[in-house]
């Protein structure tokens, strides 16, 4: 029995392997050319490095590649508020002085972590509409992984800013996503806390959110395992409160058990997972050990539950290492295995000096015990079982799905002609004498 049990197991597996994930992949080629200001940490260039690392390696062949549309104020305003997405739209470095009380509302400005810079809202948007796009093919059955390394902008509220993050492309995608699935599971693997995501949806039992963190003296510094949701989101929010030094084995110990529970008790029909940079070795903000590899085991192991899943970025302040994980994070999405040696590319020379892909751990001790994990763990997979099985939803209207167009004229094989149109109906398209043929009689 336990031979058969291994070979269904074995069979299952290669099914899976066998059957080729469709992945979609956003950019959009203007996203990396905002600048916050000298001195920010946040550098939108990364997203250019990360591009064409991915170009270089050859990633792209394996995907459906897609230029996203930049989000209309329309779709924003499902999530946010009008005054504050109209006052980022009017508000430039020249006109800042105008706008003094606005800015100490909408915490944006330059005694903020969110500075006002050119073209603020048009980044956003475009971190946005990428998201959405996704979103939007996720929900129609077009691809089973969506990725947009530009979104997972995790800490905008409904009407401020907040911790480099003006516009929350992660609540509307997930809100596209409702319109089809009853309930959404949001994972956070970011240093920071994803506070944003989870205060939109505190309250509500059809979105769950897992972020691992770290908490203390700590920016947002929100995300004690205390915070369960409220109404009847009780138990909905789940935190894990961790220490500096977290390394891939004690990441991994605590992440897929609590996945696991999570897929047992709660049943999503989509994912959106936020893969913040900032919690692997070497990175400016993040007192975290992780390496490539231990932060894309987490990516391969949703991935692995075969639910359609939204992959965004976050957070990651040592551009080149962003640049690698997310490359590295895309390969392992396509499964598509590449060399440790970085290929020839625009941004070549910010691998220097060793030019390879993965990282080594830097000297750090992990400040996170044993004792202290397994009593997270414990506590989070106690608050999971509590919970009353997947909640169902009732039968309301749902908002109509963004339309994609489709082009009516487009063929299945582009070198044939249509036929011509007759009166009759169908007739022969005469080809002219200058035409090309790939066959001459």
């Amino acid at each position: 029995i336990h031979i058969e049990h291994k070979e269904h197991k074995e069979h299952k597996e290669h099914k899976r392997k066998m059957t080729k994930t469709r992945v979609s992949y956003f950019y959009h080629p203007e996203v990396g050319h905002f600048y916050y200001g000298p001195s920010h940490p946040m550098k939108p260039h990364r997203l250019k490095l990360a591009h064409h690392l991915i170009l270089g390696y050859d990633i792209y062949k394996e995907m459906d590649c897609f230029r996203p549309h930049p989000a209309l104020m329309g779709e924003m305003t499902q999530f946010h508020s009008e005054e504050y997405l109209a006052f980022l739209k009017k508000c430039s470095p020249d006109n800042l002085r105008q706008y003094h009380a606005q800015m100490q509302r909408f915490n944006a400005g330059e005694y903020t972590d969110c500075p006002v810079f050119d073209g603020v809202l048009e980044f956003s948007s475009l971190s946005a509409g990428a998201s959405l796009d996704g979103a939007v093919q996720l929900a129609q059955g077009q691809c089973d992984v969506a990725i947009n390394w530009s979104g997972g902008l995790h800490h905008a509220k409904k009407a401020e800013a907040s911790g480099f993050c003006y516009v929350n492309d992660i609540v509307l995608a997930i809100l596209e996503l409702l319109k089809v699935h009853a309930r959404v599971l949001y994972i956070d693997i970011d240093v920071h806390h994803g506070d944003g995501v989870e205060e939109a949806f505190y309250c509500t039992d059809r979105v769950m959110t897992l972020s691992l963190h770290k908490y203390g003296d700590f920016f947002p510094g929100t995300g004690h395992s205390s915070e369960t949701g409220a109404k009847e989101g009780t138990g909905f929010s789940v935190n894990a409160p961790l220490q500096s030094g977290m390394c891939d084995n004690t990441y991994r110990d605590l992440f897929q058990p609590l996945l696991d529970k999570i897929m047992e008790v709660f049943q999503p029909g989509a994912i959106v997972l936020q893969c913040g940079a900032d919690s692997i070795a070497g990175d400016r903000l993040g007192p975290f050990n992780l390496t490539l590899k231990g932060h894309a085991a987490c990516v391969e192991y949703v991935k692995s539950k075969c639910i359609p899943t939204l992959v965004l970025g976050g957070g990651g302040y040592t551009i080149r290492n962003v640049a690698r994980l997310w490359c590295y994070e895309t390969s392992v999405l396509v499964d598509k295995e590449i060399p440790n040696e970085i290929p020839f590319n625009d941004y070549y020379e910010y691998y220097a000096p060793d030019f390879e892909l993965h990282l080594k751990k830097e000297n750090m001790d992990n400040m996170n015990s044993k004792e202290s994990l397994e009593a997270i763990k414990v506590e989070l997979l106690q608050q999971l079982q509590n919970l009353q099985g997947a909640p169902s939803v009732q039968m309301q209207q749902v908002p109509p799905l963004f339309q994609v167009q489709k082009d009516e004229h487009k063929e299945d094989n582009p070198d044939v002609r249509p036929t011509a149109k007759t009166k009759h109906g169908d007739g022969d398209r005469k080809a002219h004498q200058a035409e090309f043929y790939d066959q001459v009689d």
